[in-house]
């Protein structure tokens, strides 16, 4: 009586974040050298979907890990060769069966393919999706407009500033997710506008759109030798895509006062004559304080005082340009 053939059972574990049919090349043969290939969930999953689409046929097996594996067992058993499609979520409850019954030394070979990996970036799928089904079915994110983000944008953004100065990379991973989210929640807000919306891809285009724009020399043909003509060529080309009649223009209004004054100070100083530098940065940083202090001691509003300052060097700046 002729042995039989060995069968054998190879398990496909694949990235959800990663488009169905980019498989990898030991996958595809796989399937093909396959006496059969089984799935559950459907027809409709895309990764069958897929597999089907390139002319190989699929078994749709009812769901559940005994179903699964009871297929599998069976086909192996008999001398087939077969190929299990895993779900999305990798259906860990079959991958535990299998690997009990590599303990066990079983007559067929079980082995486990990696079909295709995450690329980086890729958990930023599942960000985009996580937040589209909050959107879809959390009452309290239905509400949420831009308006109503914004104080959350700068609460974040505050906190992601804190979590730098205190050196906890930690925290700061953390607070970086949250700012994150704010971006994300924005994008998907902005899906939900008839007239004018806009989805996270549109956003995520328009700046590897000005990045590449903008640093000729890496992506073109520019030379920059250091930094400063890196900065240089980065302020001709913004000027050039901008076409504003003041260097001011672009400057958010609503920054705190200090970060205003530095910002104006800089852009002053291509039109105006700047000021040497007076004193190190703990020396200026006692200076600041004190300043405050006086102000607090003679009733006035610090941050008030600066931006009136400031406003004030905005016009000399506006005059001069005229």
């Amino acid at each position: 009586m002729p042995d039989q053939p060995a069968g054998g059972i190879k398990v496909v574990l694949t990235s959800p974040r990663v488009a169905p049919g980019l498989l990898t090349r030991a996958t595809w043969q796989a399937l093909e050298e396959a006496d059969e290939i089984g799935a559950a969930g459907g027809p409709d999953r895309p990764d069958v979907q897929a597999v089907i689409g390139s002319g190989l046929v699929v078994t749709q097996v009812e769901s559940g890990v005994s179903a699964a594996w009871t297929w599998l067992s069976a086909a192996a058993a008999e001398g087939r060769q077969v190929v299990w499609l895993t779900g999305d979520d990798g259906e860990p409850g079959l991958l535990r069966v299998v690997s009990d019954e590599l303990v066990r030394e079983p007559t067929y070979a079980v082995e486990i393919l990696h079909g295709s990996y995450d690329v980086p970036g890729s958990r930023l799928i599942d960000l985009v999706r996580v937040m589209d089904r909050l959107r879809r079915n959390c009452p309290w994110d239905q509400e949420q407009t831009h308006e109503s983000l914004a104080k959350y944008l700068l609460e974040e953004t505050y906190e992601t500033l804190e979590a730098i100065d205190t050196g906890d990379r930690e925290h700061l991973r953390e607070e970086l997710g949250d700012l994150l989210l704010q971006v994300a929640f924005h994008c998907r807000v902005a899906e939900d506008d008839p007239d004018e919306g806009f989805t996270i891809d549109d956003v995520a285009g328009g700046i590897v759109e000005k990045l590449i724009r903008r640093h000729p020399h890496v992506f073109g043909t520019v030379d920059a030798a250091d930094a400063a003509a890196v900065e240089a060529n980065w302020e001709t080309i913004k000027a050039a895509e901008k076409q504003r009649s003041s260097v001011l223009e672009g400057i958010p209004l609503a920054l705190p006062a200090l970060a205003l004054a530095d910002k104006v100070l800089g852009r002053a100083a291509k039109v105006l004559p700047s000021e040497p530098p007076l004193a190190s940065d703990s020396d200026l940083g006692e200076q600041l304080l004190e300043i405050v202090r006086e102000a607090r001691a003679r009733g006035i509003d610090a941050e008030q005082a600066l931006r009136t300052a400031v406003a004030a060097l905005a016009d000399q700046v506006r005059a001069a340009e005229a």
